[in-house]
């Protein structure tokens, strides 16, 4: 977790063609470390609703005050509830969490420009890289909110879109949250129906929302039925994950 004052060193240099191949051995094990780091903090975190928006939205932006309602009702359900960790639509999903009780999660990114992890969760994790960052917000979700947002947003709701296209994830629910922000890429996806490059029944997993009511009402169905299914198969707690000295207790409600 990254603290005020505290300097990370970011290897731009990982992408800038081959390297030694010793240098190139050192970003294996790194990347493995973060992955094993990630594994273990969160596999005990329960069933995890993921939320991904626009670091820039203050706390009086309607989008905020709507991510914190929305992610306190399905908080409430007993899903945890996973974001990237910042300011923001994170901030308020963390939030909304925080108020009922659930379990909050962020998976913070290390920036050039520092990116802290919000105030409102109870298992923090920071990542150097924007991949292992990723595949962590994904493994852990059945289903995804996404709020308006911006460049990082779009990355996040694609490559989840893809993973779901292509059979590489389940076929969660997406929801994308304000249907005037999402009009013109939803514009851009029907010419893509049109010109045959994407499947109309490839996007049965996108739902589109307009207020809290009608996101709730959505979501409901699918995930009382993922709810039932993931605690009909809970594993175990593993010793060698170390289970109570990664995650803390949820709180009462």
């Amino acid at each position: 977790m990254a603290s005020p004052g505290k300097k990370y060193l970011i290897d731009l240099r990982f992408l800038e063609g081959p390297r030694s191949r010793w240098l190139e051995f050192v970003s294996i094990v790194r990347i493995a470390q973060e992955f094993v780091y990630g594994f273990r903090k969160l596999h005990f975190v329960g069933p995890c609703v993921t939320f991904f928006g626009s670091a820039r939205f203050k706390e009086d932006h309607p989008y905020y005050q709507a991510a914190r309602e929305l992610s306190a009702r399905i908080g409430r359900v007993g899903f945890t509830i996973m974001t990237g960790g910042g300011p923001g639509i994170m901030e308020a999903a963390n939030r909304g969490a925080r108020d009922v009780g659930a379990r909050s999660v962020g998976c913070n990114i290390v920036l050039p420009e520092e990116q802290y992890a919000n105030p409102y969760l109870d298992v923090s994790l920071t990542f150097d890289r924007f991949f292992v960052r990723k595949v962590l917000l994904l493994k852990y979700s059945i289903a995804f909110v996404v709020m308006p947002g911006g460049a990082g947003t779009m990355d996040e709701l694609f490559e989840t879109v893809t993973l779901i296209q292509t059979g590489k994830l389940k076929d969660f629910p997406i929801l994308l949250y304000g249907k005037d922000y999402w009009k013109p890429m939803l514009a851009q996806v029907e010419l893509m129906v049109e010109e045959g490059t994407i499947g109309r029944e490839e996007l049965e997993f996108v739902l589109v929302a307009d207020s809290v009511e009608e996101a709730t009402s959505l979501l409901q169905d699918r995930l009382v039925e993922m709810w039932k299914d993931v605690k009909g198969h809970k594993g175990a707690p593993k010793w060698w994950f170390l289970e109570d000295a990664v995650n803390g207790k949820v709180r009462s409600r």
